[in-house]
């Protein structure tokens, strides 16, 4: 297992820690709707400290959200709608097949010509759900 994969699952085993019988009231507590204030909050800190070239914080702040993003995948996940796996795999499919010019035949696309790529890949993925 490679260093980040074995931090993830350590981190993953720590939130589960958190929502488990012995673990945090306050965690356990959550919900979707509760977190979107501390999501909302996370984030807003996350936009200063990039405007504040502030690397330290910078790499504290996306630590705070991965928290939370696991928070409310384990949330989910307990209610039986989706796990961080789906997570992990639902972004990971659209990143491939919103840039098939790196992952089906590579090719040089200008800015604006990627921006339509994109957003024909993302109205035609609407169409289909």
């Amino acid at each position: 297992m490679s260093s980040t994969s074995s931090h993830f699952a350590q981190l993953l085993g720590t939130v589960r820690k958190l929502l488990g019988e012995q673990g945090c009231p306050w965690d356990k507590r959550q919900t979707n709707t509760s977190l979107k204030k501390y999501l909302t909050s996370e984030l807003d800190e996350l936009i200063a400290a990039i405007d504040n070239g502030d690397h330290e914080n910078i790499c504290e702040e996306l630590g705070d959200l991965l928290y939370l993003i696991l928070l409310v995948s384990e949330i989910n996940c307990r209610n039986g709608l989706f796990s961080i796996d789906d997570v992990i795999h639902a972004v990971d499919s659209k990143l491939v097949r919103r840039h098939p010019h790196v992952f089906e035949k590579f090719s040089i696309l200008s800015d604006d010509e990627l921006r339509q790529q994109w957003l024909a890949i993302k109205s035609q993925e609407k169409l289909s759900k």
